[in-house]
């Protein structure tokens, strides 16, 4: 199959062609958990013979620790130092050392498009080496492969798939009488509007950190948009219409509907991803829309990680038109321009055994790219599997033809919260920066 074949694939046939389990979920594109940490692999005595240097985001941290004291075992003559930076400097100053030569040997990927740091985007400008030949590729599924492959090779690894929802708080829904999940958005409304009686924030929101800002729209556009044209990007991408002409309004408008009836916390654009998690895990908000992986930084902050679990957000006020985004999670690739290109790409033929894989997406509440009769699922996502036949669509940048529409989103959702731009200028914008 061509890029040009893969770009105009429906997101109908992306799921369709998948099929079961394999087809829940994502990251995508966007998710990830902005801080900065240090881990590595290798040891002490003797010196490594060869050292490897990985950068990625902090969410890919705790499956890295577990992964790499686990390679150390298989070879200790290698050493591998990894390091995580916020997705906006990935973005930014990685891509950059990308282009001049200069990059980690293995470092974050994003799945399909969209983003600087995207599959498409790098592999394209012959910056990711090829892993075709190691085996753990001929068991992708085949729904994945536009997502992980250009021109058949793989040029990719991820663990699985992940899904957009609402993480809350069971405590908090306890205590204020409502029941989750709610099937239609009236009745989510109906939900908010019982917490905010009881003295609680609904959703905590934090929009100061740009990603977040574009969870609750991708929650929103499988049912506003996809649930009712299947084939709309393939009709975006040929000029046929637009954001502008689409229920990308609609949910712009569901998005606002929640702020103007006093939802969100206070002062969103001036909240924090980690504020956000803090708000949910002690039960000063009830829930926040996220992507499932970071659900492991929220456990973390409760005091049982049992209080916390998730639900679709339903975008829609019938329940059988209620869609969810869904799409492969954040991985991670071999620089082509590396030292050590050989030693890299094995770290990532180990990441590829069944094992590793199970061990990556359990730590992230993912659904395993494969699985086998030890492989695990979150219950908390449980709840999503029924829609991921059928009613399941990639997170939206991933059918974006360029790097330039994703942190437009980002920039339009703080101007519309802080009342500083119109919906209609908002898509306008998006819209100009699709078609550059």
């Amino acid at each position: 199959m061509t890029d040009l074949q893969r770009a105009r694939m429906s997101r109908g046939q992306f799921f369709r062609m998948m099929g079961g389990l394999a087809v829940a979920a994502a990251a995508t594109a966007c998710s990830t958990r902005p801080q900065t940490t240090t881990a590595t692999s290798g040891g002490t005595g003797a010196a490594a013979a060869v050292d490897l240097k990985f950068v990625g985001v902090a969410d890919q941290k705790a499956p890295m620790d577990a992964l790499l004291a686990a390679y150390q075992k298989v070879k200790p003559g290698v050493r591998l130092t990894a390091s995580y930076a916020p997705t906006d400097q990935v973005q930014t100053s990685l891509r950059t050392q990308l282009g001049a030569g200069n990059a980690p040997d293995l470092h974050v990927v994003y799945p399909g498009n969209g983003s600087a740091m995207s599959m498409s985007q790098i592999a394209g400008a012959g910056l990711l080496a090829d892993l075709s030949a190691q085996s753990w590729t001929g068991t992708i599924p085949t729904g994945f492969k536009p997502a992980l492959q250009m021109e058949g090779k793989t040029m990719m690894y991820s663990a699985g798939s992940s899904v957009i929802g609402a993480i809350y708080n069971k405590k908090v829904f306890e205590k204020a009488g409502v029941e989750a999940p709610p099937t239609t958005w009236t009745e989510f409304l109906a939900l908010c509007d019982k917490l905010k009686k009881a003295g609680v924030t609904p959703i905590a929101l934090g929009a100061q950190t740009p990603w977040v800002t574009q969870l609750i729209t991708y929650a929103l556009v499988p049912s506003t948009v996809y649930a009712k044209d299947p084939a709309f990007d393939d009709k975006q991408l040929a000029g046929q219409t637009s954001f502008a002409q689409s229920g990308w309004r609609q949910a712009m408008e569901m998005y606002l509907e929640l702020s103007e009836r006093g939802f969100f916390n206070d002062k969103p654009n001036g909240t924090t991803f980690e504020q956000q998690i803090s708000m949910v895990a002690t039960g000063r908000a009830a829930m926040a829309v996220q992507v499932s992986a970071v659900l492991p930084d929220f456990r973390k902050s409760a005091s049982s990680p049992d209080d916390l679990s998730m639900f679709p957000v339903p975008g829609a006020d019938s329940a059988d038109q209620v869609w969810i985004p869904a799409g492969v999670v954040v991985g991670l690739g071999a620089a082509a321009k590396g030292r050590s290109v050989e030693e890299a790409k094995a770290f990532i033929d180990f990441l590829g055994r069944q094992e590793s894989i199970n061990s990556w997406a359990k730590a992230i509440s993912a659904i395993p790219l494969t699985q086998d009769a030890s492989s695990t699922i979150d219950p908390a996502v449980e709840s999503f599997l029924p829609f991921t036949k059928d009613r399941a669509v990639p997170f939206m940048d991933q059918r974006w033809p360029n790097a330039e529409v994703q942190p437009v989103h980002f920039a339009v959702v703080q101007e519309l919260l802080a009342g500083k731009a119109t919906i209609d200028e908002a898509l306008k914008k998006m819209d100009e920066a699709y078609q550059k």
